[in-house]
């Protein structure tokens, strides 16, 4: 138990910027094993965005709840998947080589592209999870248990953000790496890490919000895997694979795709 727990907070170190004991570092044994446990930084990280949209849509109004509730996750997450979508949109962007589109992901600067790619990402985000309470039914005939009443927004959410970081566990494990592993930030995180236990035990975790929903809600899986294979297939013809950028931006379309999905299953199942 002592050493899942210092996977766990390994997890949590890599991809949020929340506190763990000081005993915690990048260690390339807790890392390779950390990914079975993204999908819980996921549920940990939408239960805060949900709890900030809960309290400021209370006391002011539904979009400062919506913008509490994103800014809440950036600050949480250090952009840490927003910077890897603007740099991959910088990069295929601007480059039309191999080479040029991994130099252009190096840099720390970010261009037109990237803006601009942060600007829509974000922008649909914000519409999206804009549009969601309206397909809370309980908010009809409300009781005095808020909790209650948005109990499907919150799942939702956390849902969103579980699966979304599961989709690049699934490239990890499936996927090749297309940078020099040797430069990366993230060594041991450079290909598969996870045996079929820890795979499984992904998988699970990411599913686990789903438990609390009707099952027709399960759907919203087949576009976010979808999207993933898309965009990893991209990725492979412009650079031969993905990279730590890569993840990170199929976390953020993927975390879109599963709440457009949810507005979809709401509307018309």
């Amino acid at each position: 138990m002592k050493k899942e727990g210092r996977i766990f907070y390994t997890a949590i170190m890599f991809l949020t910027r929340l506190p763990v004991p000081k005993n915690i570092d990048h260690s390339p044994e807790y890392l390779q094993q950390a990914p079975r446990y993204f999908p819980v930084v996921g549920w940990i990280v939408g239960a805060f965005c949900s709890l900030a949209f809960l309290l400021f849509s209370r006391y002011i109004s539904t979009d400062t709840g919506i913008l509490a509730s994103m800014i809440t996750g950036l600050l949480m997450t250090g952009c840490f998947h927003e910077d890897g979508f603007a740099d991959i949109c910088d990069g295929l962007g601007g480059g039309w080589t191999k080479e040029k589109i991994l130099q252009i992901m190096k840099d720390s600067r970010i261009g037109a592209f990237g803006a601009i790619g942060l600007i829509a990402i974000l922008s649909s985000k914000f519409v999206l999870l804009k549009e969601l309470p309206a397909y809370t039914p309980d908010l009809l005939h409300p009781s005095s248990l808020i909790f209650f009443n948005y109990r499907y927004f919150i799942l939702a959410v956390i849902a969103a953000h579980s699966v979304s970081r599961l989709m690049p566990v699934l490239v990890m494990q499936a996927g090749v790496y297309a940078a020099d592993p040797d430069q990366s930030k993230a060594k041991p995180l450079a290909g598969p890490s996870l045996s079929a236990g820890g795979l499984i035990v992904a998988i699970l975790l990411a599913l686990a919000p789903f438990a609390f929903l009707p099952p027709a809600w399960l759907l919203v899986l087949l576009p976010a895997l979808y999207s993933t294979y898309e965009l990893y297939r991209y990725f492979s013809k412009w650079i031969g694979g993905y990279t730590g950028d890569c993840l990170g931006a199929i976390q953020q379309v993927t975390e879109i795709v599963i709440y457009l999905g949810f507005i979809l299953i709401w509307r018309y199942l």
